[in-house]
């Protein structure tokens, strides 16, 4: 049986007298469809933060595919193979729509810095390659029509997306989403809901996903953990955990509407 792509045990990070995440532990299958939820403040894009090596934890170990990841740089846990969105989109302002996606292909581009100065057949090749590369997964995305375009001249959802598009150039084993549905309206929640089953089925990856639309998150989720103040107060399927009592307490609220989530093979989506 294969490791969980990502492991996280009994992990805390501490900043001076304040505990941002205490104790967390919590697994990723390779297949995994999972998602991070609780109120703001909660400690989800801290525990993003020490996933992708941005932070350090303070106690615990972090594991990717069962081989220890805490303490690396961010460049050498992408490098293994995870990517992430940021809340605050973080494209490349100056750049076009494709040139945001070739930058991020860039990883897994061997040039030379001989290719690069003579530019020679081996080099335009590779490029003609990043290039073809970078329109099919715009396409994925619907975005192909833009790919020219200065990728400020984007709406919001668009750049949205494209961050994602950027993330998936990576190659990436995971993919950590944080709010992607951030500012999107509801026809595009329901393109993004669609869109992430047919990514994580045609890349072959694991996602985890931090995002406080319940309806995308009941209805995507294979998993859900949820956050209070750092600790980890529940976890388990979008129907155990709408009904459980300390998430409605801290997150959900008595009145909560019950999203009624569709179902995949038997399994809870």
């Amino acid at each position: 049986m294969s490791p969980p792509i990502l492991e996280l045990r009994q992990v805390t990070v501490r900043f001076g007298g304040l505990t941002a995440v205490d104790n967390l532990s919590f697994a990723v299958d390779p297949d995994g469809l999972v998602s991070l939820i609780g109120p703001n403040g909660a400690g989800k894009t801290t525990a993003f933060n020490l996933m992708t090596g941005i932070y350090a934890p303070s106690e615990g170990e972090i594991l990717l595919g069962g081989r220890p990841v805490h303490g690396l740089p961010p460049a050498a846990i992408a490098a293994m193979g995870v990517a992430r969105t940021f809340q605050n989109i973080r494209l490349f302002a100056s750049l076009s729509v494709i040139d945001n996606v070739r930058a991020g292909l860039r990883l897994h581009l061997k040039q030379s810095p001989w290719s690069a100065v003579w530019r020679g057949k081996s080099f335009h090749q590779k490029e003609a390659q990043a290039t073809a590369e970078a329109r099919n997964l715009l396409a994925v995305f619907k975005l192909e029509d833009r790919a020219e375009a200065p990728c400020s001249a984007l709406s919001y959802g668009d750049q949205r997306r494209l961050e994602m598009v950027r993330a998936l150039a990576l190659k990436p084993r995971l993919l950590l989403l944080d709010e992607p549905a951030a500012g999107m309206n509801p026809t595009e929640k329901v393109e993004l809901m669609n869109t992430l089953r047919a990514i994580q089925a045609q890349f072959k990856l694991a996602v985890l996903l931090v995002e406080h639309d319940m309806k995308l998150v009941m209805n995507v989720s294979r998993r859900i953990v949820v956050l209070d103040h750092g600790v980890k107060i529940a976890e388990g399927t979008p129907a155990q955990v709408q009904s459980h009592p300390d998430v409605i307490a801290a997150y959900l609220g008595e009145e909560h509407e019950v999203v009624e989530t569709e179902k995949d093979g038997g399994e809870t989506a």
